[in-house]
Order: C-alpha cells, then sequence, then structure tokens
C-alpha cells in the first residue's frame, strides 16, 4: 500500500494559517488533496495536522484525518521528519493494514499535479528506490553563487579547477523544490531522511515547483492558478461548442 501524507500544521508566521489560507478560490491544501485524489498511484491520503479548524477543511476536499497531531510535532523548531514518523507510528499503533511506502506531499506546493505524483512512484518503484525526491533545474547556477568577506568584497564560496564564461557550459544543476518525498516506509523508519546513497531524483518543470513559503509566493500562485482556471474554462467552452 502507498500512503499519502500531507503534513499542514496550523501555526504560520510568515502567512496564518497558510495551509488553508485561499489561493484563486480555494483553500491552499485543496490544491494538494485534489492533486493526490486523481493520482492513480495513492492508496490512501491523510493529513497530519494540529488544527481542527485545517482538519475540518482536509475532510471537506477528500482527505483523511485519523488524528491530531500533538501540539509539541507542531512548531516552529519541529523537524520536518518529526510528524511523518508520528503518522506511521500512530498507524502502526491503531491499525492493522499497514502501508509499504509513504509520499510526502507538501501543501505548499499547489502546482504539483496528479502526472508528477505517479511520476515519482513510477520512478521509486521501477528503480526499487530507498527514496526518491522531487527537484527542479536551477537557473542561476550555483557556480556562480558568491560570498561576501567581511569587508566587503565578492569571495568564490567554491572552490574548482573549473571555470565556466557561458552559462551553456555548465553542468546542469537541481534544486529540491519541496513537492514530493518518497520512500519505502521500513527504510524512513530506520533511517529517519528521506536522503540516502539510494536516493533518486525526480525532475519536475520549473513552473510547477512553486514552493509558498512567503506573500510574494501567494501572490504569484494566486495569478498563476487563475490563469489554469481560466484556461481550462475556456477549453471546456470550445469542447461544448465545436
Amino acid at each position: 500500500m502507498i500512503l499519502g501524507i500531507i503534513p499542514a500544521r496550523g501555526g504560520s508566521k510568515s502567512i496564518p494559517l497558510k495551509n488553508i489560507v485561499s489561493v484563486a478560490g480555494k483553500p491552499l491544501i485543496a490544491y494538494t488533496i485534489e492533486a493526490a485524489t486523481l493520482a492513480n498511484s495513492i492508496d490512501r491520503l491523510i493529513v497530519s495536522t494540529d488544527s481542527v479548524e485545517i482538519a475540518n477543511v482536509a475532510r471537506t476536499y477528500g482527505a483523511e484525518v485519523p488524528f491530531l497531531r500533538p501540539s509539541e510535532l507542531a512548531q516552529d523548531d519541529t523537524p520536518g521528519m518529526d510528524p511523518i514518523l508520528h503518522a506511521l507510528q500512530w498507524l502502526g499503533a491503531h491499525e492493522a493494514d499497514q502501508p509499504d511506502y509513504v509520499l510526502v506531499l507538501q501543501p505548499t506546493s499547489p502546482l504539483r499535479t496528479a502526472e508528477d505524483i505517479d511520476g515519482i512512484v513510477r520512478l521509486a518503484l521501477e528503480q526499487k528506490a530507498e527514496t526518491a525526491v522531487s527537484v527542479c533545474p536551477v537557473h542561476h547556477h550555483p557556480f556562480w553563487t558568491k560570498g561576501i568577506d567581511p569587508v566587503g568584497k565578492l569571495v568564490n564560496l567554491f572552490t574548482s579547477s573549473e571555470t565556466y564564461s557561458r552559462r551553456q557550459d555548465l553542468p546542469p544543476a537541481y534544486a529540491l523544490n519541496g513537492a514530493l518525498y518518497f520512500a519505502q516506509c521500513q527504510v524512513l523508519i530506520e533511517k529517519a531522511t528521506f536522503y540516502t546513497e539510494q536516493t533518486y531524483a525526480y525532475v519536475m518543470p520549473t513552473e510547477r515547483s512553486l514552493d509558498i513559503d512567503t506573500p510574494w509566493d501567494l501572490y504569484l500562485a494566486e495569478l498563476i492558478l487563475k490563469d489554469i482556471a481560466l484556461g481550462a474554462r475556456n477549453r471546456e467552452k470550445v469542447g461544448v461548442g465545436g
């Protein structure tokens, strides 16, 4: 069984109740629940939250909320892995049917699609991967990233004998986009990390890799999701009229 977990705590300093803030007419978490529901690979979808309000919204959109997360696992400094391990431990203690794999879907990635979800699962299963995570290409290459020393001069952050004058010559680089984390449950319980020597990368396009952390990110998501919804409505009109 493949278990989908959406971690969604109630506290957020940058955007209050960020996980259920309205974005293009729907709570933010709804986009992740809907994508997971449309995916063919997820057998069960749960939300881990400490908030009754978030739990009610999650249930409205079709996700299970079998427990409320303890408040000590929903703090600003709570490691991201802790709520996932807590969910697996809770299910292990209270239910007979246990998952073989877990897929973590952050609710702050509303542009991730059902195809992305099925894609990372397919990759991981085909490769017999311990874990797999989603990434996207970076447009500002880390090779060109600099630091500033105490007197204000630029310094290199990376030492390398290689030199590049053109972007086209740089080796490909990828950033974690935070949208998808897949693991064998037993591996995750034993190692408590999604990053092992056997971690595979699932590459997503930049345009679906927006991770909402600031009000500016929220503004961008609103524009993009409204545009997507408008395009869908226009296609429906063409279909009806054609």
